[in-house]
């Protein structure tokens, strides 16, 4: 029988599983930003749980967070990518290389290092290239999207919207850094967004950690990165979801993400994920790729 953690139980019994090391409670105070009385008295309930040994996660404690667990991943791949011609007339964009490595395997490496092996990508454009990957990532396996160059990325969705449970979705364009912004465990649905002053791309308002608005430009707000995750319950609500929008009027026309985040939204409460400019960017433009690959500058 699986015990449903608090979130301050989950933060602190999801550090130490990632972690793996003995750790001091001084330790965890800073992993998880909470009070050395709030990590003391987790570590005594995990004590009397058998989730925590001698300092450590034992395999029951591994266990209570499996529900918590990312399991499987789906790209968002099926696009033509305009703004970077003239390279992706031959090459789709998240296979297009940047110092030598394609933009897609970078997301799929940090995927796999978070032990997320179900890893789906849903193409379009120049289909049969992504086969490449197979070679890499035997696992892969392909959604067919149809109607790519008809609709907007909701379509992708639509071919995916049965495998959004526990599940992260990634436009399969932007350039990772940083491969721990790819956890393993999710307390809830949340997306990736990075905190801005001022910013003329899309971007989220967000109250007491949850995403409200879904905005282009703004002030003092979350600059928006394509990178979600997904709970079981959320990933479920999808499913319907992604659909009926998509089947509304006007709805081949949307964004994926604007079902949840605006077109039904009062079926959600996703929590903003904290990362920085440094971890990952998204290449829009030609100029902006020559700037990181002076290779492309001739």
């Amino acid at each position: 029988m699986s015990v449903e953690l608090t979130r301050k139980q989950f933060d602190v019994l999801s550090a130490l599983a990632v972690n793996k090391e003995k750790m001091s409670q001084r330790r965890l105070e800073e992993l998880t930003g909470h009070s050395l009385g709030t990590i003391n008295k987790s570590m005594k309930e995990f004590a009397e749980l058998g989730f925590v040994q001698d300092g450590q996660i034992t395999p029951a404690g591994i266990d209570a967070l499996e529900p918590y667990r990312a399991r499987r991943a789906v790209f968002i791949a099926a696009g033509f990518g305009s703004r970077l011609v003239p390279v992706t007339l031959n090459t789709p964009k998240p296979l297009v290389r940047v110092n030598g490595k394609r933009i897609i395997d970078g997301l799929i490496d940090a995927c796999l290092e978070a032990g997320i092996t179900e890893i789906y990508i849903v193409r379009g454009y120049l289909a049969e290239q992504f086969d490449q990957l197979l070679y890499k990532y035997p696992m892969i396996r392909f959604l067919e999207n149809p109607s790519y160059n008809e609709a907007n990325n909701i379509s992708s969705a639509m071919c995916a919207r049965y495998m959004l449970s526990n599940a992260y979705v990634f436009e399969a364009d932007l350039l990772i850094s940083n491969p721990k912004i790819i956890t393993k465990y999710h307390y809830t649905s949340d997306f990736l967004a990075i905190p801005k002053s001022r910013t003329d791309d899309w971007c989220f308002t967000v109250k007491n950690g949850v995403i409200t608005e879904e905005k282009v430009g703004g002030l003092d707000c979350w600059q928006m990165v394509g990178i979600s995750y997904w709970n079981e319950a959320d990933g479920h609500k999808l499913t319907a979801d992604i659909q009926d929008v998509f089947q509304t009027p006007g709805g081949k026309e949307r964004y994926w993400e604007q079902v949840p985040l605006v077109f039904r939204k009062e079926n959600y409460q996703v929590e903003v994920r904290e990362c920085r400019d440094e971890d990952i960017i998204e290449i829009d433009t030609f100029r902006e790729l020559k700037a990181i690959d002076r290779s492309y500058d001739v």
